[in-house]
């Protein structure tokens, strides 16, 4: 089948075609013969019970410094579209969120993936605790004093906010740190939402397992370890990536979370493992595949296209 697909994503000209999901992911869609529009996500517009974009035609290649040409801004019914990809990158904030309101007025009947009422649903930090017996001990707080003695408890504790993204504001705070009182104050005079705090899980200097889901099946996994006096392992701020496979644990998890990513149209979903434990569940825009395609051999944008061709 041929498909009209609207790809609603930040400017194509600033990414990394060597380690963007999205650009594998239209990559293989012009591949398959599929027409490509991009759209800013600032272009998307609500008027008048229609959903439309100042979009362009896509033509892509894997050419660095040339890896794309785009026509002539045009509006675009995004009901005339067979397919939406929501592809921006968080912060997951209200000017998310809107997006999310606005194309769900055309889903499904034009299939946006991720499903925009469950990516509002799913924020990542979130959407986890929803799962019994896979989080590590974890506290979700605006209460000072809550999580003082969430430390006096676990001692050794991971900090960070709620909504954040890519390694943003994390910090490892050890049972002898005397920042947490600053600490706070800085998370509560820059945040209004609570924070979430977990117990520090040392399997992290192993690596931080991404494992790729499509259609609520685990298909890849790369680990990434992070750098020498460095506690995220995320790969912009240094981790290493590794070759890796799924343990029996991993596995686990995934069998128990892929049935609700399934039933909620979350058809391409990245979470992250540290150890026996789930950290997150990403339904925004998940990254990795083409990190788990190099090392193992594989074309993950072809599995998740192949998912959204079964949905139409």
């Amino acid at each position: 089948m041929t498909l009209q697909v609207a790809i609603q994503m930040d400017p194509i000209e600033s990414i990394n075609i060597n380690a963007d999901s999205t650009f594998a992911l239209a990559l293989e869609a012009q591949k398959r013969g599929h027409k490509l529009y991009h759209y800013l996500p600032r272009k998307l517009s609500f008027r008048e019970g229609r959903v439309i974009a100042r979009a362009r035609t896509l033509a892509v290649r894997r050419e660095m410094g040339r890896h794309f040409d785009l026509g002539e801004e045009q509006e675009l019914d995004l009901r005339t579209m067979n397919v939406v990809l929501m592809r921006q990158d968080p912060p997951f904030d209200m000017a998310y969120i809107t997006a999310t309101h606005i194309l769900e007025h055309i889903h499904p009947k034009t299939l946006v993936v991720n499903d925009p009422v469950h990516v509002r649903n799913a924020p990542e930090k979130l959407f986890v605790t929803h799962f019994e017996g896979v989080m590590p001990p974890t506290l979700i707080s605006a209460d000072v004093d809550e999580i003082r003695a969430f430390r006096r408890d676990h001692q050794d504790i991971i900090i960070k906010p709620l909504y954040g993204n890519g390694g943003a504001g994390v910090f490892h705070i050890r049972p002898d740190d005397e920042n947490m009182g600053a600490l706070l104050e800085m998370f509560t005079t820059t945040w209004r939402e609570p924070v979430i705090v977990q117990r520090y899980v040392p399997e992290v200097r192993l690596g931080d397992k991404r494992i790729i889901l499509v259609d609520g099946k685990a298909v890849g996994a790369i680990n990434r370890v992070p750098a020498a006096g460095e506690a995220r392992s995320n790969m912009h701020v240094g981790g290493r990536p590794e070759k890796t496979e799924l343990t029996k644990r991993e596995q686990e998890i995934c069998d128990i979370i892929g049935p609700a990513l399934r039933e909620r149209g979350l058809i391409f979903v990245g979470i992250d493992v540290i150890g026996n434990y789930l950290t997150e569940i990403n339904v925004t825009s998940p990254t990795g595949i083409q990190e788990i395609n190099r090392f193992n051999g594989t074309t993950l944008e072809a599995d998740v296209w192949d998912a959204i061709e079964r949905r139409l």
